[in-house]
This record gives structure tokens, sequence and C-alpha cells, in this order.
């Protein structure tokens, strides 16, 4: 597979993870580099995994894991779109906003994971073709770390800059990115 083509499918595969990258870091506003760090590390990591996973899982599980796998990234995404929105216009004090880091936990583990079922798919995609899965996921998990970077240092800009109003509307891209891939899996 050319580079340049696999770059493509990287930067592709790391959309959803800058999308996602920048409605975090706006709700957390002033981003720490201990969070960029975590951030962008696990979207890194998951993003290079999944695809190694669909590789070695084959042809089997692929049809299994395709009737739910847009279901579940919806809830995830859904759900954590939604609390941001709650945590928005409901906290009264900027202490609340540190204990409720999703750059930490539960949270974390459930972002990269949503961000990455994609890769899945791509994976699987990888055996049929005889592409060197190695040389593609350490491809995608530099690309997919460096974007969410970008995008954390961009949304907490943004969450400086204009304050709650941009914690709603992460939370609204996250619900629509959500809503999105549950579309286009239906429509299929």
């Amino acid at each position: 597979m050319p580079f340049w083509l696999l770059v493509g499918i990287a930067v592709g595969l790391s959309m959803d993870a800058l999308a996602v990258a920048i409605g975090v870091s706006i709700k957390l506003r002033n981003t720490t580099p201990r969070q960029v760090f975590r951030l962008s590390f696990h979207f890194g990591l998951f993003q290079a995994l999944m695809p190694v996973l669909g590789w070695a899982t084959g042809q089997y599980a692929a049809a299994l894991v395709a009737q739910v796998d847009h279901w579940v990234v919806f809830g995830l995404l859904s759900f954590i779109g939604g609390r941001a929105i709650w945590d928005a216009v409901s906290q009264k004090e900027n202490q609340e906003r540190i204990l409720k880091d999703p750059t930490r936990g539960l949270s974390l583990v459930s972002l990269s994971l949503a961000t990455s079922m994609d890769a899945f798919a791509v994976g699987l995609s990888f055996g049929m073709l005889s592409v060197n899965v190695w040389y593609a996921v350490i491809s995608i998990g530099i690309i997919t770390g460096m974007l969410t970077l970008l995008g954390m240092l961009f949304g907490s800009f943004l969450g400086r800059r204009f304050g709650t109003v941009m914690e709603v509307a992460g939370g609204l891209i996250l619900i629509a990115i959500g809503l999105k891939i549950l579309v286009d899996h239906l429509l299929e």
C-alpha cells in the first residue's frame, strides 16, 4: 500500500478523534500538558490497536461486531456529550469542572474506544489487502495522536475564549458525531 494512501486512511480514521478532542478541551478550557498527553496518547494507542484486533479477528466476528458497533459508539458519545452539556449549563464552580476531567478514568477509555471503532473494520480489510499491518498501525497511531494534540490545543483556545457556549457546542458535536455514525450504519 502506498504511503500516501496509508496517510489518507490514518487521517480519515483520526477525524472522529480530532473532533472529540476539540469537544473535550472546550469543556476543560485550560488544558494541562498532562491532559493533552493522556488524551493524545490514548486516542493514538486505541486507534493503533483496533486495526490489529480487526486484522486478528477475521471475517466471522466482523459480521457480529458490525451489527452493534454503531449503537455502542452512538451510546458512548451521546452519554459523554449529554453530560458535557449538562455540566456546562448546571455547573456553578470551576472546582467541579476539575473533578469531572474527561481525560481520566472511564471517560478516557470510553472516548478512546468510541473514536477507534471504525479502525476495527479497517483492520479487517488489512488482512485481505496483504498490508504490512504493523507499519500501518504505527502510522495510524502517530497521526491520530498528533491530530488529537492539535485538536486539544484548538479546543482549549475556543473554551477559554467563548466559555459555556463552546462547552455546549462541544457536547452537541459529540452527540452529532455519534448520531452521524449511527445513521451512516443504519442507511448502509
